[in-house]
């Protein structure tokens, strides 16, 4: 049926408009969020208010650096493209690509998350036990080539990579030596906003680079970098090929792995990003024992709650997670959770979002009993779920448009075997598909895209173009209308205004 592209709500938008990108790795990959352009002028509350913040006294730099450098090492993959002398090179390939797109090339994606990372570059890593153990970034290592491991003292050392876990960005890798300097796992949860943190690392292939800089905001998620996402924000200058070095406290603790910087150059522009130890010490650990990282599942989409979406399921406020599906024969599904519910708490734990319920799950003791509140039609319902664990994921007639609502702007078919499976669809899925979107429609505004199977809309069942056209019909010119739409196997709510 041809190429269908995608319109996102909120759509991921070029370099020009957002003025933002995301870089990650030796590699200098480019990502680009709708919600980044936040990022730089909020500023989480410091947690208690202070008269005066003064630095440690200088002396206390130079000790935590001497203690530290010698455990941070550099990380290269055999076959990545030797780089030529900085008056020799494109400046534009090494931030956008060699075809000068901010992605790096097409790589097509689900849902409104960024193309994974390309592996094999120039990054850095931590080493965090004498024998040889090292924790980085996925990105750093992914590439599947031989890794070479350097340290500051120039000796090098083949890496094994013991395990990878794409969803956090973390890898750790095993090195053949004893005696080894090493840094201290410190613990994140204490920090504070405008804490002083130093980064140290490899950027640019600049060995033992420090940086020093503040905390500037905790707990950041949303940005679109990784499916689990916790970020310690930081001003500390972090720069490509920071990536998988540390950031350390005053007193030379890991408190987090550098990750990602937002800018829109490529170089340091302020805004930093560090997946916090709270994070990346299970990773760790679950890696050393297992070679995998295991965490909690339910069996349902979620998403976020927008004001539009409060006012169609008649909701209070814009908190909770939206449940958009329900798998079959899942935790979820035996306890009797249903598709339009709205997850509040979860083991009696206020839920805000999305974000934060999938974060309260991945970490949950798998065979455990939890409990979860949920509204459902305007009703509290409690629910007890046992946690199960998270594995790795014709002719046809077409409908005229119907021109008195806000589903004007669409054109849809009836969905065939052959369009579901183009579009990643089990062969039981039903619903119509969406051929054409009118550009600048109701439609077109609130996201709905072409490829887009349309399920429900407001909650009665579509299973044919017949149920399309007769539920359309009934709909008034000024009503807004709730859609459930399936997005290439993922489950939407999407609201399309008046």
């Amino acid at each position: 049926m041809g190429r269908m592209p995608q319109r996102l709500t909120g759509k991921i938008v070029a370099l020009v408009l957002l003025g933002a990108t995301i870089f990650v790795g030796g590699e200098y990959l480019a990502y680009s969020n709708p919600g980044m352009g936040h990022v730089v002028s909020a500023a989480a509350p410091v947690a208690a208010p202070v008269t005066s913040v003064a630095p440690p006294a200088a002396q206390g730099f130079p000790a935590v650096v001497k203690a530290v450098t010698p455990a941070i090492v550099n990380m290269t993959s055999k076959g990545v493209r030797v780089r030529e002398s900085r008056g020799q090179r494109d400046p534009m390939e090494e931030f956008f690509g060699p075809n000068g797109s901010p992605f790096g090339g097409p790589r097509g994606h689900q849902g409104p998350m960024p193309p994974e990372p390309r592996g094999g570059g120039m990054g850095s890593g931590v080493i965090v036990s004498p024998d040889g153990y090292i924790i980085t970034n996925n990105h750093v290592v992914s590439g599947g080539g031989e890794l070479t491991v350097t340290l500051p003292d120039k000796r090098e050392f083949k890496g094994k990579v013991l395990g990878t876990d794409p969803k956090t960005d973390l890898a750790v890798v095993k090195i053949d030596a004893k005696d080894l300097p090493f840094v201290r796992w410190g613990d994140s949860s204490k920090l504070q906003v405008g804490e002083y943190v130093l980064a140290v690392g490899n950027p640019f292939g600049l060995n033992s680079t420090v940086t020093l800089g503040i905390v500037s905001a905790l707990g950041r998620g949303k940005m679109g970098i990784t499916q689990y996402e916790d970020f310690i924000q930081t001003d500390a200058a972090i720069n490509p090929g920071n990536s998988g070095g540390a950031l350390v406290n005053t007193n030379g603790e890991l408190v987090g792995i550098n990750t990602a910087i937002l800018s829109q150059t490529g170089g340091y522009q302020g805004v930093g990003f560090a997946v916090p130890v709270s994070m990346a010490k299970p990773v760790y650990d679950s890696l050393i024992s297992t070679g995998k990282v295991v965490r909690g599942y339910l069996g349902v989409g979620i998403q976020d709650l927008t004001q539009d979406l409060v006012k169609s399921f008649g909701l209070k406020q814009a908190k909770g997670a939206l449940v958009s599906s329900v798998g079959e024969d899942t935790p979820a599904e035996q306890a009797g959770l249903k598709q339009g519910d709205v997850i509040v708490e979860y083991q009696g734990k206020p839920i805000e979002d999305a974000g934060a319920l999938q974060k309260e799950v991945g970490r949950t003791t798998i065979g455990s009993k939890v409990s979860v509140k949920v509204m459902r039609n305007g009703s509290e319902h409690n629910l007890t779920i046992r946690v199960g664990e998270q594995s790795e994921t014709q002719t046809v007639a077409s409908a005229e448009r119907n021109t008195e609502n806000v589903l004007a702007g669409l054109a849809v078919q009836n969905l065939n075997q052959q369009m579901g499976r183009e579009l990643g669809l089990s062969a039981k899925a039903q619903g119509v598909v969406v051929v054409d979107v009118q550009p600048d429609s109701q439609a077109d505004r609130a996201g709905v895209a072409q490829g887009d199977v349309i399920r429900e809309i407001n909650r009665q069942p579509v299973k044919s173009v017949k149920d399309y056209e007769k539920i359309a019909a009934n709909v008034k010119k000024d009503q807004d209308v709730l859609l459930l739409i399936n997005r290439r196997g993922s489950s939407l709510y999407v609201t399309v205004k008046a």
